[in-house]
């Protein structure tokens, strides 16, 4: 499972031309889900974003997590992240997961960081056609592999 967290000072998502998901201040983390990918995934990107110190303190330094902010999050699935780009030029996405397995593990996600950050998650619509909207502070943006979590 791959996450890519930007530290944002507000994000949106739409579908066609409605906001299905937002958040301020706080964290917008585009999620992508590869086959063999499980629950044990998601637990570890989970606790590890929540607990995220990229915000910063009283002294300008990046001590802080989202909930010690009080900060929100927005999680769009993004099954391009598997992409596997290494012959010619149009990638191919066979190691993302199937669409109903990523869908499970995703909305699994959503449910646990929600949980560990006391606030529910704004969310896109998985399989949709996305219009994102970041306003990316710093930037900050960090890329998360729960491979490198779970020693796999």
């Amino acid at each position: 499972m791959i996450a890519v967290i930007q530290r944002v000072d507000r994000a949106s998502v739409l579908v066609d031309n409605n906001t299905v998901g937002e958040c301020e201040k706080g964290l917008a983390i585009l999620l992508g889900v590869a086959d063999g990918d499980g629950k044990q995934d998601a637990d570890a990107l989970a606790a590890k974003i929540a607990k995220l110190r990229i915000f910063s303190d009283e002294n300008g330094k990046m001590n802080l997590s989202v909930t010690d902010v009080d900060g929100s999050a927005l999680v769009i699935s993004q099954f391009t992240l598997l992409a596997n780009y290494a012959k010619g030029t149009r990638p191919d996405y066979f190691g993302a997961a199937a669409p109903d397995e990523a869908n499970a593990l995703y909305e699994y996600f959503c449910r646990i960081l929600g949980g560990l950050i006391g606030k529910e998650v704004g969310k896109g619509v998985f399989g949709a056609d996305m219009l994102c909207t970041f306003v990316n502070n710093g930037p900050v943006t960090i890329v998360m592999d729960s491979k490198v979590l779970l020693k796999k």
